[in-house]
């Protein structure tokens, strides 16, 4: 498949490598700007940029993906679907459309529990026993979309927000190359999440 490969931090990084390894055509990656970072303060590439780099894969670093310029720009790569882990920026309708298999979302929680923008630090701090990986269809919706799969996660005793991270980062792109695979042979059915047991994943505040 011809895809899109959006995201930024280390979380990313396995999703993209499964990708790439796989052979998928990867058109693009999309990742934040270069923030300061370090004693120094210096601009510094994201993880998923870094990647790109090493690979001489092209990458885009939009601050916005809301104009026309950037939609266009986006559009004209001809992806069949674009691939979003933890890329930070919200994606707007003509984005969503823009490819024939659409996007589809990393979201490392059991939804919908813990939508937003901190679910695995949510997860542990909740004292949850179980998680999951769940790639979904996206939306104008905050992490709403429909289920493509899933893949749930006992949580053992003693784990803490880092562990968690890094395994269902692991766990991230063996079920996205099935996701793929699924939607290319059109063997995959999506389901609607439930209507309860919402939670909201508050980010986490550096206070």
């Amino acid at each position: 498949m011809r895809l899109i490969f959006m995201g930024t931090p280390a979380f990313a990084l396995p999703s993209l490598k499964a990708l790439h390894e796989a052979g998928h055509d990867i058109a693009a990656i999309y990742t934040q700007p270069p923030r300061p970072a370090g004693r120094g303060q210096h601009e510094t590439p994201s993880p998923v940029h870094q990647f790109a780099l090493e690979k001489n894969l092209p990458v885009f670093t939009p601050v916005s993906l809301k104009s026309p310029e950037a939609q266009a720009e986006f559009t004209a790569h001809k992806a069949d679907i674009a691939v979003v882990v933890a890329y930070g920026l919200l994606l707007p309708k003509p984005i969503l459309g823009a490819c024939p298999f659409g996007c589809i979302n990393v979201h490392p929680s059991l939804l919908p529990r813990w939508r937003g923008a901190a679910p695995i630090q949510r997860t542990i701090m909740a004292g949850d026993k179980k998680t999951a990986i769940v790639i979904m269809q996206m939306d104008e919706g905050l992490d709403t979309g429909d289920m493509l799969l899933v893949e749930p996660y006992d949580i053992p005793d003693g784990t803490n927000a880092g562990t968690l991270h890094d395994t269902l980062a692991e766990k991230a792109g063996p079920l996205l190359l099935k996701t793929l695979a699924g939607l290319a042979a059109k063997t995959i059915t999506p389901t609607q999440q439930p209507d309860t047991g919402v939670e909201y994943a508050k980010k986490i505040s550096k206070e």
